[in-house]
């Protein structure tokens, strides 16, 4: 029997487990699944890793450009650790069963490197435009002080806006019969609709940290590339010109890589609960499994010091 605690003539119920699904309807092949999720997994925790080790290790790429980058491929290895656990264990051993608070913790930390994520993205395009409007001042502007402060500043950013959403869904009472999650992993607009209570006020909040962190910060990416397609555009150089706009590309990709499947996790929550639940499974694990995958290989073919600091580190291990 799962416990249940009654306050006056409240019953109150908090499910000591909750059952994860996986892949809705291919639970017969989950096994087959794994390999395609384990390859993602070790690529993605191969190539962040190779960036941390080549920045770290070649003192050329000691700038505030590859600074960023190396908190972009750190928030990527946080962001694989917060799903392969739960994921892998469900596809290799069938193991469904994820502990209430484990839930929780899980869920503060999967949400929190995803605005930390968004947060670096959006420090990135403030480098980008401060190296192309003021190159003379890039480095006065963005000294070791400042982008230590940005991190802190980010880090901080993250778990004061995450912070009340496992207590939120704490207080709450939970239907007994509604244990079930959509997914391999702790998501909370997943969890929170497994309570029985009045959910108004997480709705509520959860909307406020999207909007103040993802949305926001994507509107100020968005305004930042404006500021440098205007400062571009002056440029009298065409060689300048393409030169300035290439050092955006890799960051651009990133972005399209991490906000695209962001709009689609928010669209088909609210817009699209007639769809097939294993809709909802895949954009939410194309949210957060592919972007630390694809960041890695784009950094390494569009940035050529990148590429040949991974390769030195490489023939090092060898």
């Amino acid at each position: 029997m799962l416990p249940s605690q009654s306050y006056g003539n409240i019953s109150f119920f908090q499910p000591p487990a909750f059952l994860m699904i996986g892949i809705p309807g291919l639970e017969a092949i989950h096994s087959w699944i794994s390999i395609s999720f384990s390859t993602m997994y070790t690529a993605a925790l191969t190539g962040n890793c190779l960036i941390l080790l080549a920045v770290k290790r070649t003192p050329s790429l000691h700038q505030p450009m590859y600074y960023f980058l190396s908190m972009l491929a750190l928030t990527d290895v946080g962001l694989t650790f917060s799903t392969l656990p739960t994921t892998l264990a469900l596809l290799w051993f069938d193991h469904r069963l994820i502990g209430f608070n484990a839930c929780l913790v899980q869920m503060f930390f999967l949400h929190s490197f995803s605005v930390v994520e968004s947060s670096v993205l959006l420090a990135m395009s403030f480098d980008r435009f401060v190296a192309i409007s003021n190159p003379l001042r890039y480095a006065a502007v963005l000294t070791n002080n400042v982008i230590i402060r940005i991190g802190l500043a980010i880090v901080i950013r993250a778990s004061v806006s995450l912070f009340l959403v496992p207590f939120l869904l704490k207080r709450r009472n939970f239907c007994p019969g509604k244990i079930l999650l959509s997914h391999s992993f702790c998501f909370h607009a997943d969890v929170m609709k497994r309570a029985c209570a009045d959910i108004t006020v997480n709705i509520l909040y959860g909307l406020y940290v999207v909007l103040s962190t993802l949305v926001a910060d994507s509107l100020l990416v968005v305004l930042s590339y404006t500021l440098i397609l205007h400062t571009v555009m002056h440029l009298v150089s065409l060689k300048k010109c393409a030169w300035a706009l290439n050092t955006c590309v890799s960051h651009i990709l990133a972005v399209l890589i991490v906000y695209i499947p962001v709009i689609g996790v928010s669209m088909i929550h609210h817009f699209g609960r007639h769809l097939p639940a294993i809709v909802h499974t895949l954009v939410a694990y194309l949210y957060l499994v592919v972007p630390p995958v694809l960041n890695p290989i784009i950094y390494s073919v569009k940035s050529k010091p990148i590429r040949e600091a991974m390769l030195g580190v490489l023939m090092r291990q060898g």
